[in-house]
């Protein structure tokens, strides 16, 4: 979902308000034992807009049909914004397509309503062993899998090459405080221009945030069953924040401490040429370039380092789940449109345009590629936000971990403080 990913809203998938479900379809996964109807018969496949490249949908949806007799691929193409509220709709009809695919931070409110088909017992047959765990978790629901990983990405940190080279450093940071000593000879070598940034960090780039935490052995919160509870003001979650406001210093970025990445576009202020790093998505890459089209062969990236030398931090890993509907007529025909899109053949599709494949461990197509392999080398450590319903209206509302950084980064409030009230305000949305 390339403008899921663009945005990222989050991460990679669109944070959108949530919508009340009624739960239908009664009992799940009982649909497979039930003799296939006769005759012609459709699959209604809902994918989003900039999601699978056209040659994986033409070629997939040509070999379902000609191994599936009277079989027609109805394939729709869905657009982020408003989906939400249409998939809630569509999901509680008894008109609902087939096969759907849902942004990962959707998942477990669908997951909790009963309005997914349980798809358990068919793990395996989906390429199980595969999956992207950060997915995984995101679809599934008081352990039960309702979903099945699509694909995901991942940030890393994109570089000026030429700079770093005439800064002295001969090589990429392996380690934290290898990055912090690149600032150092960056700022060394480029401090007397006043508009030159040895790395942009705008102060609500929580997603980054959320590396430093989780490299600390910290988390956003804890899981007891199907209840989450806050930890943002545990020792290793405040060694995150506090290394965070560390690059803010160190770095003299001139980016704004109350807004995030897209306020104004990071990309377009690397484009500017006066940025040495930025900590992104591969394909912003191209935006930067708008501005200045020699800026491509000029970059490099690397993964975002870990506190142990010689390691990646784990990475916030967004994407998009494929369920099934509850309330579909033709759930033997979606297993079977799952399994083949869940395979080797087929993910590797997604490694072609850039995109971490969600059911597949071949990753040799980023590999290829020096800017998508640094993603590719992180991809392995990828984690995920807490997988509760709440979520959702988190990133759709006024999100507590941006207004935790920009309180903690402008000494509005002391990191007890701080994260005090973003423990607070999560426990009220994961209780929501």
């Amino acid at each position: 979902m390339r403008s899921w990913s663009k945005a990222l809203v989050g991460g990679f998938a669109v944070a959108l308000a949530v919508a009340g479900c009624a739960g239908s379809g009664g009992e799940t996964g009982t649909s497979s034992s039930a003799p296939a109807p006769s005759g012609p018969r459709t699959l209604t496949v809902w994918l989003m807009n900039g999601s699978a490249p056209t040659v994986l949908t033409d070629t997939l949806h040509k070999e379902f049909q000609d191994s599936h007799k009277d079989v027609t691929v109805k394939y729709e193409i869905q657009q982020w914004n408003g989906i939400q509220d249409k998939l809630t709709t569509a999901l509680a009809s008894n008109d609902a397509p087939d096969v759907i695919e849902i942004g990962n931070t959707q998942a477990p409110k669908f997951a909790s309503e009963n309005v997914l088909e349980d798809l358990t017992a068919n793990v395996a047959d989906f390429n199980g062993p595969n999956w992207l765990a950060s997915l995984k978790d995101s679809g599934s629901w008081d352990g039960k899998q309702y979903a099945i990983p699509f694909y995901a990405a991942n940030r890393e940190i994109l570089y000026r090459k030429d700079l770093f080279e005439q800064a002295g450093i001969t090589a990429p940071p392996t380690s934290r405080e290898e990055w912090l000593a690149a600032i150092g000879k960056l700022k060394a070598k480029f401090g007397s221009d006043p508009d030159f940034q040895a790395l942009y960090l705008p102060g609500q780039n929580w997603y980054s945030l959320l590396s430093f935490i989780w490299d600390e052995g910290g988390d956003i919160a804890k899981k007891d069953g199907t209840k989450f509870t806050a930890t943002l003001d545990s020792a290793e979650a405040k060694a995150g924040l506090e290394f965070y406001k560390k690059l803010v210093e160190e770095s003299g970025t001139k980016a704004p401490k109350d807004a995030d990445e897209q306020t104004p576009e990071q990309a377009g202020i690397y484009g500017g040429g006066k940025v040495a790093m930025f900590i992104g998505l591969p394909w912003e890459l191209p935006t930067a370039a708008k501005s200045d089209p020699t800026i491509k062969d000029k970059t490099g990236a690397f993964p975002i380092p870990s506190k142990t030398a010689g390691k990646t931090a784990p990475v916030f890993q967004g994407g998009s789940n494929l369920a099934i509907p509850a309330n579909s007529k033709d759930k033997d025909l979606a297993r079977d449109y799952l399994k083949l899109i869940a395979s080797d053949k087929y993910q590797g599709e997604f490694a072609k345009v850039g995109m971490i494949p969600g059911t597949s461990k071949d990753v040799s197509a980023l590999e290829a590629d020096p800017i998508n392999a640094a993603m590719a080398k992180a991809s392995a450590n990828g984690k995920a936000v807490p997988a509760t319903p709440g979520w959702a209206t988190i990133e759709a509302g006024q999100n507590p971990i941006k207004d935790l950084l920009t309180a903690y980064l402008t000494g509005a409030k002391s990191i007890d403080q701080a994260t005090k009230d973003a423990n607070d305000a999560l426990n009220k949305a994961f209780s929501g």
